[in-house]
């Protein structure tokens, strides 16, 4: 990845979203384009969400639960605030002019109640509320300059308190729509388009603020002096002006200065903190930007929020500077709470915001586990995260911690860049850290090269003896620690593999009370044990790693165990000691020879596969491959195998592949009788061969019952050089794949999942899953495989704790936020997550499109869950999107037929209420609902030769899916069929819309009529409704009949060309009463018409002829 580029030191704060509220609107149906969110309002306690249909959403922020739905009839909701000191109370405003003013009454569990309801400004656009700070009363504004206030009647004090005086005042009108409200301290703030008004509602006295008007929506609000020296300060105001100006006025209105942020929005934007999406950071310089301020909020610590369309800012008046502004798209209205945003957008979406400093920012994605965000962050904001303050929420061992969570061949410039900035780090100083450290600002210190602090005091009070003594004690656990670390490299010698689980334990148990919490000492000087801890870590880290190279270096041989054998003499000992270490001496050589063998055969690969003829030919190829897999399999041949017995009840076994593994196991028996062929090891030795002759014996009788499990690799037994692995991936990949050309296989080479398993530490898992897609679909074994890898790989992810818990909410939260988030991590915690939760989990996937695709879930979940999954995953697109969605969806082109029957035969109608036991439709069965009747009618538009659309005809009428079928009918220009269809489903409405099957010509109205008088339906298969019979006229106008076929085709052509096709088939049709009314209205109307035309034809020509004169 590219360098991250350095933010300007006067920018220490951010914008970051750690919570996506896309699955709250989803769950509440706030997502769709028929039903979206409006407005919003929030508090400590509430996120109220208020609908197009008139709905108010509570939702407790405490786990986003929804408590209720409130629910308006007067017109959708405009507009919603909480009450700020007592948060039962909740007012709204609807699109008719209606503010209502709720009691939610949830402390005594009772129902919600209006309490309050104003009509004043009925048929206005209420614009804006506001509540008073101390009493339950509520102001409202709206497009015509109108405010009045509203009295809240509580059932806690009786409803009879707010009726004394008059519930319903009006306090003013102003010149123009009002923009925005604020109260503070019994002062009512008014912004309208041309000016700001203060109104002290107790002495009902108004003024204006300043003296020039303005035209166009500009915010204001009152900003609070509640801190530090300004403790009882009355409130200043902010009233936004044109050009990104900011009058400051006092408390009485009158303009102290004015704020001018147009050159300092010339600044590039901070980029916004959020999961999934890299933060970018242009430093160019941009030019003023002159903005209209339309709303100001008070944000936080005496900050000042205000918006456009398109981006956010944050100014800290006091000073007259810019925290920050960030792009933010398609941005309507934002609340606040403290220092949360929540944002909402033109398309319904929601947003939710956090304002913090970037340390705190790394902080909270550390505690996340969003590895790359965080060092992201650390390296655009250096400068405070190498500050000494950023130690107290971010310690240098976390900084470490961070870096080694990342991946050196996908990250190795973020990598480099977090390296500096941890060398840059400085120490936690005595001004920053006087809770945590017991070092005072009387004291100065040095670090020792053990990382103990050295304190020098400047007291007086301390004596030289102290002192000395101190240093005395430094050195003496610098001389501890590097006795500690010789002990450790003296064991190297003696190190037993069959006891590295003790050997671990005892190492530990020497180093313990380096990792114990040890107490300050109570009398100067004090030392600053954090640094101790962190570099005793830092040692023990290296010291794990040297025991884990003893483990795998012991693993070349097997050596007895000394402790619990019998005592030997010692001259003996020592002669098999040197024998043993000749064996060793040997093993290790022919391991290095065996390297440098693959080193070259890897090279003469790679070499012979630059050569196109080579990689083009498959037979060359394959030759190559092989040759280069016999030096592989010498240095990386298969690992020591689990026998079992077939039919053993505690392990599940693999059969063994013939001719390809038996000789590897023959060759580890072998070896391992070798090894322990010392004379001094009788009894171990005599101890082994017992325990190998049952499966020898059990080999030679009957290998057909022979069993073993070939466990997956992934990582590598033997360290690797970092180039020669490169190749051996690429060489790896090319076989993995090239398996799927291979026919036929014989003893030399090796099956595609018997590699995959062996040698997946050498495969890229990007590369293994698109090769399981695309040429191993049947092969069901190899993708199992492939996750049991995956599997393998994250079982120590922190996500994988969340998902085994069974908190489906928190599980798919925390997948969301995993970083890196590609499909090959993602794949198998989405595994664990549909064991786990079933047709739940595979429903919710969606939201990981594209980085999974239905291809991986279609392999993973059940048929009828995967259309689960495929239906919400089309429908959460925009309604003109969703069938070139789909289509895009479609690869290969036959998976169209294999959804279709998927879809017709999932949570569809019975078969027996769709058709006749002769195959022909049911009366009126067009009228089922279809569980998949959204996702079936984008299958069949879409665009396909003639012969599919023939086939997904077939299929739709041996499903009795006829709105379909009579559909591809259409296309397929098979009048005739879907005429018959038309007659025997008996609905007048399949022949009329733009859906319906509409005849073009005279014949197709003949062979209509003939076929509606052929299959007539009785009277007695009209079903009931609502407890009764359909009347007889509204039966006649829905049938087709050879009566309402004529009314059809008068209206089109006139009676008297409909009664001569009547007479031309042969029918003798009986019009009613009511069709020889509509046939004379007709002949009427085509008469006038006519008339009218001759008209129109003769003035023409008299006006043309006049211009001929």
């Amino acid at each position: 990845m590219p360098c991250v580029p350095l933010v300007p030191e006067n920018h220490t704060h951010v914008l970051a979203e750690f919570d996506c509220l896309d699955p709250l609107l989803a769950a509440l149906r706030l997502d769709s384009g028929r039903l979206k969110c409006t407005c919003l309002a929030v508090s400590r306690k509430w996120l109220a969400l208020g609908t197009s249909a008139g709905g108010l959403h509570l939702i407790q922020r405490e786990g986003w639960k929804q408590r209720l739905i409130l629910t308006h009839k007067e017109g959708s909701i405009s507009q919603v605030v909480c009450c700020p000191h007592d948060e039962d109370f909740i007012a709204v405003a609807t699109s008719q002019g209606l503010v209502v003013v709720w009691e939610l009454q949830l402390e005594r569990r009772g129902r919600p109640e209006r309490v309050s309801v104003s009509w004043e400004h009925r048929g206005q656009d209420i614009t804006a509320l506001c509540w008073d700070t101390n009493a339950l009363r509520v102001f409202v504004g709206d497009t015509s300059g109108k405010v009045s206030f509203l009295r809240a009647g509580s059932s806690k004090t009786g409803k009879g308190s707010a009726f004394v005086i008059f519930p319903v005042q009006t306090v003013t009108t102003v010149d123009s729509k009002v923009v925005q409200l604020g109260f503070q301290d019994g002062r009512l703030l008014v912004s309208s388009l041309g000016r700001c008004y203060i109104c002290d509602t107790e002495k009902e006295k108004f003024w204006r603020v300043g003296n020039k008007k303005r035209d166009g929506e500009y915010g204001a609000c009152f900003f609070p002096q509640n801190r530090n020296l300004l403790m009882g300060q009355p409130p200043l105001l902010y009233c936004a002006r044109p050009g990104s100006r900011i009058w400051e006025a006092n408390f009485n209105g009158e303009v102290v200065s004015t704020h001018q942020f147009k050159q300092l929005l010339a600044c590039p934007p901070l980029p916004l903190i959020t999961n999934g999406n890299e933060p970018q950071y242009n430093a160019s310089q941009r030019s003023p930007q002159s903005l209209a301020f339309g709303k100001l909020l008070y944000l936080g610590d005496q900050n000042l929020l205000t918006w456009t369309d398109s981006a956010i800012f944050i100014f800290t008046p006091q000073n007259g500077q810019v925290l920050l502004w960030t792009e933010v798209s398609d941005v309507a209205e934002i609340v606040v709470y403290r220092s949360e945003l929540f944002c909402l957008h033109s398309s319904g979406r929601l947003s939710h915001f956090t304002l913090l400093s970037a340390e705190r920012c790394v902080e909270r994605l550390l505690r996340r586990e969003s590895w790359f965000l965080a060092a992201a962050v650390c390296c655009m904001f250096q400068h405070a995260i190498t500050s000494s303050k950023a130690r107290k929420c971010i310690p240098i061992d976390r900084l470490e911690h961070l870096k080694s969570q990342l991946s050196l061949s996908t990250s190795t410039e973020l990598v480099r860049q977090l390296e500096e900035v941890v060398n840059k780090l400085e120490p936690l100083d005595s001004a920053s850290s006087s809770r945590r450290s017991s070092i005072s600002s009387h004291e100065s210190f040095n670090v020792l090269d053990c990382g103990i602090y050295r304190v020098i005091s400047r007291r007086g009070s301390q004596s030289e003896e102290e002192t000395g003594s101190l240093i005395n004690q430094s050195t003496s656990e610098e001389e501890h620690l590097k006795d500690f670390s010789f002990a450790q490299e003296e064991d190297h010698v003696d190190h037993d593999p069959q006891c590295s689980e003790r050997f671990e334990l005892e190492k530990s148990d020497q180093g313990l009370h380096f990792n114990l919490p040890l107490s300050f000492r109570p009398k100067p000087p004090r030392i600053a044990l954090q640094a101790v801890k962190e570099s005793v870590s830092s040692f023990m880290k290296k010291t794990t790693e040297k025991i884990n190279t003893l483990q795998m270096n012991s693993e070349l041989w097997q050596r007895p165990e000394f402790r619990d054998g019998p005592a030997v003499d010692l001259m003996t000992s020592t002669a098999d000691s040197e024998k043993m270490d000749n064996m060793i001496y040997d093993e290790m050589s022919s391991s290095k020879a065996e390297l440098n063998e693959l080193r070259s055969a890897t090279d003469h690969a790679i070499a012979q596969i630059q050569d196109p003829y080579v990689l083009l030919d498959t037979v060359s190829l394959e030759e190559t491959l092989l040759e280069w897999l016999s030096a592989l399999q010498k240095v990386f041949g298969p690992v020591e195998l689990d026998l079992t017995v077939s039919g053993s009840e505690s392990n599940e076994s693999i059969p063994i592949d013939e001719g390809e593994n038996v000789n590897h196991f023959r060759d580890h028996s072998d070896l391992s009788n070798k090894l322990h062929s010392g004379s001094d090891h009788e009894e171990e030795d005599s101890h082994c061969e017992s325990a190998l002759e049952p499966d020898r014996e059990e080999k030679g009788h009957d290998t057909s019952n022979c069993f073993y499990v070939e466990p997956i690799r992934v990582t590598s037994p033997k360290p690797i050089p970092s180039e020669l692995l490169a190749n051996m991936t690429q060489l790896a990949t090319l076989y993995t794949e090239h398996s799927c050309f291979r026919t036929l296989e014989t003893k030399y080479t090796v099956s595609c999942k018997t590699f995959l398993r062996r040698y997946f530490f050498l495969l890229k898992p990007e590369r293994v899953r698109r090769m399981c897609l695309q040429c191993h679909k049947d092969q069901l074994d190899i993708h199992n495989s492939f996750i049991e890898a995956m599997k393998e790989l994250t079982k120590s992810s922190k996500v994988t704790d969340i998902i085994q818990k069974g908190d489906f909410p928190r599980s798919l939260r925390s997948l969301r936020e995993l970083q890196p988030c590609n499909t090959s991590s993602l794949l198998p915690h989405i595994y664990r997550l549909y064991d786990e939760h079933g047709e739940a989990a595979v429903r919710s996937l969606s939201q990981f499109y594209p980085t999974i695709t239905p291809a991986d879930v279609m392999i993973m979940a059940d048929q009828k869950h995967f259309l689960a999954y495929l239906d919400n995953l089309v429908m959460s697109r925009a309604e003109d999107h969703k069938l070139s969605f789909l289509q895009s969806l479609l690869d290969p082109e036959s998976l169209r037929q294999d959804w279709l029957e998927l879809a017709l035969s999932n949570d569809a109608p019975l078969l027996c209420d769709t058709l006749t036991p002769s195959g022909d439709p049911r009366w009126h069965s067009h009228c089922f609902s279809w569980g998949y009747g959204r996702l079936l009618s984008l299958l069949i538009r879409l665009p396909a030769d003639l012969a599919s659309k023939q086939v997904m005809a077939e299929s739709c009428r041996n499903h009795g899916y006829w709105m379909g079928f009579l559909y591809l009918c259409n296309q397929l220009q098979k009048r005739s069929e879907a005429f018959s269809t038309i007659c025997q489903l008996d609905d007048i409405r399949l022949l009329e819309g733009p859906e319906g099957v509409e005849p073009q010509t005279l014949d197709d109205w003949k062979l209509l009529i003939q076929l509606s008088q052929q299959s007539s339906v009785s009277s007695e298969h009209v079903p009931e409704l609502n407890g009764g019979e359909l009347s007889d006229e509204r039966v006649n106008m829905g049938k087709v009949s050879p009566e309402t076929l004529t009314l059809m085709l008068a209206r089109s052509v006139g009676p008297d060309v409909a009664l001569d096709v009547l007479e031309q088939c042969g029918v003798q049709l009986f019009l009613s009463p009511h069709s020889k009314l509509v046939c004379e209205l007709l002949r009427v109307t085509e008469k006038r018409q006519r008339a009218i035309i001759q008209t129109m034809l003769e003035r023409c020509d008299r006006f043309l002829w006049s211009q001929h004169a």
